[in-house]
């Protein structure tokens, strides 16, 4: 896609969610990073059904330790991979505390050397919490920028670098939540809402649905 088309692409998400947000809930940056940890493979919806309970309990690195991964577990069980996840976050938790004075960093690199946290986790909670232009891919920002023809890429890292390069500054910080949003409520991956697409003409699907 032409930067120019790109740049019509965001300034037509822009319009339709002038302020868009996560939808996961959280209470502060650490249960923010908590939840995006659970979200992997997960929807927002589910892990916001199991952090209601669990930051109620434990909203900081210290509570979170304290509960243990048994106990943790006892409030994730629905989310997928829950084991594993139950054991990064105790770990991740313990590092916050020794490393960080209980504070989840606010850089790229401290952030990746927590466990469970890779470069979309770290994309997610720069942007979320400390309001940096970053652009995480996921499985929706992944689907739209290939069947758009927005940023094509075999990759997330190849997805991601050709966001970087098309999406104009002004919409960068925004981006990855408009691309989500989109990717979970119009462009969906089983049934694209083609008909009801503010980029249906900039979009270079040849799958397009009528209805």
């Amino acid at each position: 896609m032409k930067k120019s088309d790109a740049a019509e692409f965001m300034k037509r998400l822009a319009e339709r969610i002038p302020a868009p947000e996560t939808e996961l809930k959280f209470k502060n940056p650490f249960t923010a990073l908590v939840a995006v940890v659970l979200s992997a493979q997960a929807t927002d919806k589910g892990v916001n059904r199991a952090t209601k309970t669990l930051f109620a309990a434990a909203d900081t690195p210290r509570k979170m330790v304290a509960l243990g991964e048994a106990g943790l577990k006892a409030h994730i069980r629905t989310i997928g991979l829950y084991n594993a996840k139950s054991k990064n976050i105790i770990a991740l938790s313990k590092l916050l505390i020794e490393r960080h004075g209980s504070q989840v960093p606010g850089d790229r690199p401290a952030l990746q050397a927590l466990p469970g946290v890779g470069r979309k986790t770290a994309g997610v909670v720069l942007n979320t919490v400390f309001g940096e232009p970053t652009i995480a891919v996921d499985t929706h920002v992944f689907r739209v920028s290939n069947r758009t023809g927005l940023a094509p890429g075999k990759t997330p890292d190849q997805v991601e670098d050709k966001l970087y390069k098309v999406v104009p500054k002004q919409y960068l910080q925004h981006a990855h939540h408009w691309l989500i949003l989109f990717g979970r409520h119009v462009c969906k991956a089983r049934a694209p809402g083609c008909a009801d697409c503010a980029v249906r003409d900039l979009c270079g699907f040849n799958g397009k649905t009528t209805a």
